[in-house]
């Protein structure tokens, strides 16, 4: 195949075809009545806002606008259930827990129960650690939900944790938006579920959710304080067979500890329940997903006195996260951009040849950013 070799002086007068036919076509497929078009639009789309590429950023930034302009998440209490609304707001749920509680094995569970007996549509974001070394990711959710994957009201889409800590994606946010799109009635959010980060999964979902064994050895772990202080729901999962005994044991420990953590809402609106389940057999499924709906509709229709505002508390939650996100989103954008300039480098160097120490080496860098403002 030959290419024609254009000229660097022709270069700047040559007009590159605009790529918002491409982003438009997004926008129409996530709304459109055709199921598969749906999904297939939201995989591209969440591909799109994964990438790091500047012009693919400047398109999944106009598809997220475009998106929230059209009405996405504006009125959590009204009727999710509601067809005349392809603007529904999606219930968000952050699942979390130690390696072997059977996070994976439980949103299989739950999801089969939501999407058979609810007839609703479930989305499931799983972020998997990444590699140290090569930056990849095992991404192997879609094997260990294998009946869930299979599911045409059912959306799982696996994504590497890229180094971001709190086994979060750095845009888990903006997929939850793209989800809500597509008409998804639930969103359950897989956290990496390796170390006591993982509650900041909780500033992007509107219930956090702790799964735990029954028998791990490490009950007083989960007691800290750190994640068990904002949980808004504990699953004690594998309560079945020889593992009854301990999962009740568990449940009552968990129950206590609760006792003594400071609400997580207004005038203790809601108080972290502790659920018994068995993923292999179902029983506990159809109480925990009881619980969650009855976590939505309490936090939907109470307001928070305090303010005087009127906000469902639910609402005035989503208010901060997005506040909250915006500035993680900068802390990202500000490193990655001091990465690539000389002076940082530089001070960089001096650290590493331990003529400076880390600390110094930052402060510097942060003044020569800065200036005279520091």
């Amino acid at each position: 195949m030959n290419f024609i070799r254009i000229p660097h002086r022709l270069k700047s007068t040559i007009k590159i075809p605009s790529q918002t036919n491409r982003v438009e076509k997004l926008y129409a497929g996530l709304l459109s009545d055709d199921a598969i078009l749906r999904r297939v639009s939201l995989s591209k789309a969440i591909t799109l806002i994964e990438t790091t590429h500047p012009v693919k950023r400047k398109q999944a930034e106009y598809l997220l606008s475009k998106l929230l302009k059209s009405g996405i998440s504006r009125n959590l209490s009204q009727n999710r259930k509601s067809e005349a609304s392809k603007m529904k707001t999606a219930l968000r749920i952050g699942l979390t827990g130690p390696p072997g509680a059977g996070k994976s094995t439980f949103i299989e569970a739950l999801g089969t129960y939501i999407t058979e007996k609810k007839g609703l549509n479930v989305a499931v974001l799983a972020v998997d650690p990444s590699s140290s070394k090569t930056g990849g990711s095992l991404l192997g959710d879609k094997t260990r939900m294998e009946e869930l994957s299979r599911n045409m009201k059912a959306y799982i889409r696996p994504s590497p944790a890229g180094g971001t800590l709190g086994g979060v994606a750095r845009t888990t946010f903006e997929s939850c938006i793209l989800c809500e799109a597509a008409g998804y009635d639930v969103i359950l959010v897989e956290t990496v579920g390796v170390g006591q980060s993982e509650y900041k999964v909780a500033d992007l979902v509107d219930m956090f959710t702790l799964i735990i064994p029954p028998a791990g050895g490490d009950e007083l772990q989960g007691i800290k304080r750190g994640i068990i202080e904002v949980v808004d729901s504990v699953i004690v999962n594998k309560s079945d067979g020889d593992l009854i005994p301990a999962a009740r044991r568990i449940q009552m420990e968990y129950l206590s500890a609760l006792k003594f953590m400071p609400p997580n809402y207004p005038n203790h609106a809601w108080k972290p329940p502790v659920v018994r389940v068995s993923s292999l057999s179902g029983d506990g499924i159809d109480q925990s997903w009881g619980m969650m709906e009855s976590f939505f509709e309490k936090l939907t229709s109470l307001t928070d006195k305090d303010t005087g505002e009127g906000m469902a508390i639910l609402e005035k939650k989503r208010i901060k996260q997005r506040e909250l996100w915006m500035w993680h989103h900068v802390q990202d954008r500000l490193l990655e951009e001091i990465k690539t300039k000389d002076f940082a480098r530089r001070i960089s160097q001096k650290v590493v040849d331990n003529d400076a120490t880390p600390g110094t080496g930052a402060d510097e860098i942060i003044r020569h950013f800065l200036g005279d403002k520091m």
